[in-house]
């Protein structure tokens, strides 16, 4: 049997948290990592102790910002940094494997952060119908490599 690539096992991870997101429009999942270790996690949704959007409005979601955007999301990738600082530990140097290529918000937090590396699975600019992935060139541009996964999910029974 061989053993599966920490790329894998990660993204696989981050994949199935995906799936404990309470938002009606998307579900996201995040892992950290630093030297081979999980740092920590974290998935799309509303802040700890708030609402669950699924159960409080099951139909449409959260309200609507004035911009048009969830009213009470923290993305995936904001809450497990958030997580890990919460607690102490340092992401600089890490490595940040998303469902969602990051947005252009989340980029700034994860340059600002010192984070090396983010592996995505699935294309914003492609869920958004943008040209672009303006998080991604972002990161790119300011020296943090942010590739697209391509390794085998073996362990995962669908993607949300």
């Amino acid at each position: 049997m061989s053993k599966p690539a920490f790329d894998d096992i990660y993204m696989e991870l981050a994949v199935n948290l995906a799936k404990r997101s309470h938002c009606i429009k998307r579900h996201v999942g995040a892992v950290l990592t630093k030297d081979t270790r999980i740092i920590s996690i974290g998935y799309n949704g509303p802040p700890s102790g708030t609402h669950n959007c699924d159960e409080e409005w099951p139909d449409a979601g959260c309200p609507r910002d004035s911009k048009g955007g969830c009213s009470l999301a923290i993305h995936a990738e904001q809450n497990a940094i958030l997580y890990a600082v919460k607690n102490k530990t340092s992401v600089e140097g890490a490595t940040l494997y998303v469902t969602l290529s990051p947005c252009l918000a989340c980029a700034r937090i994860i340059y600002s952060m010192g984070i090396e590396r983010v592996i995505y699975f699935n294309s914003y600019a492609a869920h958004k119908g943008i040209a672009t992935d303006e998080g991604v060139d972002f990161l790119n541009k300011f020296g943090v490599t942010c590739i697209q996964y391509v390794g085998q999910l073996a362990n995962v029974t669908h993607m949300i």
